[in-house]
């Protein structure tokens, strides 16, 4: 893989990842519809969608104001100079993919469309593939040691890893 950038093709966003099983599980939901569980269609279940869809939304815009603050790009076929480790980047590895996740995630429950539940599993892992072991992969190579640190340190989804002091 070349140093320039760890995705070189204009497909290989989250936007695409997620929005193609995102537009099938609206086409699915119009043609075959379904429903979530009553236990999800609570005052409770809606109000933890809500709180899905804040949080990621929130992750989302926190995670972008991070990439502007260190001047990195985002789009693909833009080399990265930096790897981010402050904010939101300091608990999870990956705050956009986990933004659009949540945010989707809430979305199915708050709309009520259990197609999009479906189609999330696929597009996660699908995310994994296409979009973060390419990252990694480059990031490693660009940055060895730094980001070997700082993936020991930083859960790829959230949290912190914490080891044992070695005696």
């Amino acid at each position: 893989m070349s140093m320039d950038a760890a995705h070189k093709s204009w497909w290989q966003i989250f936007e695409v990842v997620f929005g193609v099983p995102f537009l099938a599980a609206i086409l699915l939901q119009w043609l075959v519809p379904l429903s979530l569980p009553r236990g999800f269609r609570t005052p409770v279940g809606i109000f933890a969608g809500g709180v899905c869809i804040v949080s990621g939304v929130s992750l989302v815009i926190l995670a972008r104001r991070e990439f502007a603050k260190q001047h990195q790009p985002t789009d693909p076929g833009h080399p990265t100079s930096a790897i981010i480790t402050t904010g939101v980047f300091s608990f999870s590895r990956n705050p956009l993919y986990l933004g659009g996740v949540c945010t989707l995630a809430g979305m199915a429950v708050v709309l009520n469309w259990p197609w999009l539940l479906v189609f999330l599993i696929p597009a996660w892992g699908a995310c994994h593939y296409i979009l973060i072991v390419p990252e990694e992969k480059y990031l490693s190579a660009k940055f060895g040691a730094e980001y070997r640190r700082y993936t020991s340190s930083v859960a790829r989804w959230l949290g912190r890893v914490w080891r044992a002091k070695q005696p």
